[in-house]
């Protein structure tokens, strides 16, 4: 009889269990759990007994809806409201089982995603919960820094500089457009804001007076931070990369230093590396804040104070731990999702074909620019296509800009000349700017602008064959579409069915006499942003 009475009270616990809600599973073998983890999350938590890594949940939220809305401003509300709900909905039995075991953690929602640091017994009970998919590495990824830079004088001669000229952007300004209506974003290593050349641009001053809420974010904090520290309140910039970046994209101090593309566009900014060190989850807090920018404290998101265009010049190899390709992928489509173009730097490890290898530049999602010379000839550091460490096959980059020998805006109130993809990507961020001040109702429309800078660029070819393409094919793996030229974006702007514009019905005539009824004037991102309050409470 005994041999009987044990089994059947194991049934009838079995029984209450499922009763419960509780599941009964074999223990996962150490293949199953370990399978789940990138390798040098487990290798760096045996040597070091603590190792930083992202819970990344198995249930994530589906955005494809967001297509189907019409403004940016209604994108960017869904995509933040969805991804929120399904963070606080899903992530609760996790943060439990982490604050039950005292390790440091903080939760996201740009992806449904935990990051944590702990040792390896942390790692594994993560990997052996049903509810997470995957343990992603959060190693700390130094920058692609420029491969060249020589300082400058503070003034140059009274002209604008070479790059700007060269991709026609003077023209689009003589005709009225110089990004006005405008926000353009970066994410880099910081920014001086009250730089001659970027002061009058940055959202958060009005003139008299700076308000740093919903214009700036800080994702470093610890570590040091150099001299920024960590937590900064105020726009800051540890090593002048970023400062360099953002001047290419609006800068313009009122007299010789005319440096940016969008000189009437306003910018905002998030630091996403620590002394030029960054980590993923530096890098998707920076693309949640933009998403949905907060006050200074973290506090009250509003997607209608979130920007047209993000620059990125950073990249995270599998040389310094991230091993999966796609650790940045469902926050890179979050992004794009939410009707903000990011463009990113295709990285400076050419001129070897399939260089573009790093996330997030690898990315569909990615709007990808390689470099080229005064010359109009491809960088030789520029990285090539096709992207073959996802098995994609995918062509990158995308589009190409000056990156060679471009001069722009240093810390403190002074100017470089610096070289690499970190240069052209700007190129492009500004002239997404020039484009929404031409036609703001394509804010949002993210397919729509790229269409149109790829259909407009100066086509470009190389003896260079990559991947089966051969370089005297548009696109190719060098160039991609060719070289940004901002005048020709412009006329397609105004007649738009020359580049087959998607949702327009009229005709050419008609786009062109509307244009200038669609010049937004100075509105700041305030009304806007009470607008998507006032919406929230009437359906609250």
């Amino acid at each position: 009889m005994k041999r009987k009475t044990l089994p059947l009270l194991a049934l009838v616990a079995a029984l209450i269990l499922v009763s419960s809600g509780l599941t009964l599973a074999a223990p996962a073998s150490p293949a199953d759990w370990q399978n789940k983890v990138d390798p040098w999350v487990l290798d760096t938590a045996r040597a070091d007994g603590q190792t930083e890594f992202l819970v990344f949940l198995a249930d994530q939220a589906d955005l494809s809806a967001a297509a189907g809305l019409s403004t940016k401003l209604e994108k960017g509300a869904y995509v933040y409201e969805t991804l929120s709900r399904k963070a606080a909905e899903t992530q609760g039995p996790v943060l439990d089982a982490l604050k039950a075991r005292g390790v440091e953690h903080r939760a996201y929602w740009v992806a449904n995603m935990i990051w944590v640091r702990g040792g390896l017994d942390t790692v594994e009970a993560m990997a052996r919960r049903a509810d997470v998919a995957h343990v992603y590495a959060n190693p700390t990824v130094h920058f692609d820094e420029p491969v060249e830079m020589a300082a400058s004088a503070p003034d140059a001669p009274a002209a604008i500089e070479w790059n700007i000229t060269k991709v026609n952007a003077p023209q689009v300004w003589a005709a009225g457009f110089t990004g006005q209506g405008a926000v353009i974003a970066g994410q880099d290593t910081g920014y001086q804001w009250d730089h001659p050349a970027l002061k009058g641009k940055y959202r958060g001053w009005n003139g008299s007076s700076a308000d740093h809420n919903y214009s700036w974010h800080d994702a470093v904090h610890s570590g040091g931070g150099g001299v920024c520290g960590v937590n900064a309140t105020a726009p800051c910039d540890d090593n002048g990369h970023g400062t360099h970046t953002m001047g290419t994209m609006v800068g313009d101090d009122g007299g010789s230093n005319q440096i940016g593309m969008a000189p009437g566009a306003k910018w905002i900014g998030c630091r996403n590396m620590n002394q030029g060190n960054g980590t993923p989850t530096t890098y998707s807090e920076c693309y949640q804040w933009f998403i949905a920018p907060t006050d200074l404290s973290g506090n009250n998101p509003n997607p209608a104070m979130a920007p047209d265009v993000i620059n990125n010049s950073w990249g995270c190899p599998p040389s310094e731990g991230c091993t999966d390709p796609n650790i940045l992928l469902a926050v890179t489509d979050s992004v794009r999702a939410a009707g903000i173009l990011s463009v990113h730097s295709a990285g400076n490890s050419g001129s070897a074909c399939s260089t573009v290898s790093d996330p997030s530049a690898i990315y569909d999602s990615s709007y990808s620019v390689g470099s080229t010379t005064n010359s109009d000839a491809i960088s030789s550091f520029s990285s090539r296509g096709p992207v073959t460490v996802d098995g994609s096959n995918r062509l990158k980059p995308d589009i190409s800009a000056p990156g060679s020998s471009v001069r722009s805006s240093y810390p403190t109130n002074t100017y470089a000349s610096m070289s690499g993809t970190s240069m052209a990507g700007p190129h492009v961020a500004g002239l997404v700017g020039l484009i929404i001040s031409i036609r703001p109702d394509w804010a949002g429309n993210v397919d729509q602008i790229e269409t149109t800078i790829n259909a407009t660029a100066l086509q470009l070819t190389s003896a260079q064959t990559c991947g089966g393409v051969p370089g005297s094919q548009i696109p190719n793996n060098t160039f991609g579409y060719g070289r940004i030229d901002a005048y020709a974006a412009y006329q397609a702007a105004v007649i738009p069915t020359a580049v087959g514009l998607s949702g327009f019905s009229g005709s050419p005539a008609a786009a062109a006499s509307a244009l200038p009824m669609l010049a937004l004037p100075a509105a700041t991102g305030l009304a806007l942003a009470g607008a998507y309050v006032a919406s929230r409470r009437r359906r609250s």
